[in-house]
């Protein structure tokens, strides 16, 4: 029997943070996926203006199993969710699929060390397989996570991504978030 498992925490920046954030777990039999926003950083200008240092993403975190609803956290993989990425995920239709490449070190002498991955591929009755794929030549690695996302559990996806896009993640210039 497949479980789900809603966890509640609470994240805040400031003193006068308001709002609650609740990471979003799934577990399955070879693997768990959770996800959780991480808002943006900013820092207050000598203006008086504020200024984004760090755009904010949704954190996928895969974690294979090693039995039920138990994870070898020290085995964990991230992928950090641009606000695009995750209006692709949330505009996907019936069938459809995507796949985010991302290089963590882009822009530096590290550039293609690591390459990770995700795919969101389509099965049927809306259900969807979510496959995380990070390659690390410098620790000589392969590993692959594959976790099955029924229709309810990737409606829960859509709407978490769809409200945080709006609210926690910020574009700058056109650019695009390719880190983690």
């Amino acid at each position: 029997m497949m479980k789900v498992k809603l966890l509640l925490q609470f994240r805040y920046k400031g003193k006068d943070s308001n709002r609650v954030f609740a990471d979003y777990c799934v577990y399955k039999g070879k693997a768990s996926l959770s996800m959780y926003p991480v808002l943006p950083k900013v820092s207050r200008l000598d203006s008086g203006g504020l200024k984004v240092d760090h755009r904010g993403v949704m954190m996928l975190t895969f974690s294979p199993a090693i039995g039920e609803q138990k994870c070898d956290w020290e085995k964990k993989q991230f992928f950090a969710l641009s606000s695009v990425e995750m209006g692709s995920l949330t505009s996907l239709g019936p069938g459809g699929g995507c796949e985010f490449f991302h290089d963590p070190s882009m822009k530096t002498s590290n550039t293609g060390q690591v390459r990770k991955i995700l795919s969101v591929k389509p099965m049927e009755g809306g259900s969807y397989f979510l496959s995380l794929s990070v390659v690390n030549n410098k620790l000589q690695t392969n590993d692959r996570l594959t976790v099955p996302i029924t229709a309810a559990e990737f409606a829960v996806m859509k709407t978490a991504c769809s409200r945080s896009s709006s609210s926690s993640c910020t574009r700058r210039n056109g650019a695009e978030n390719v880190g983690i």
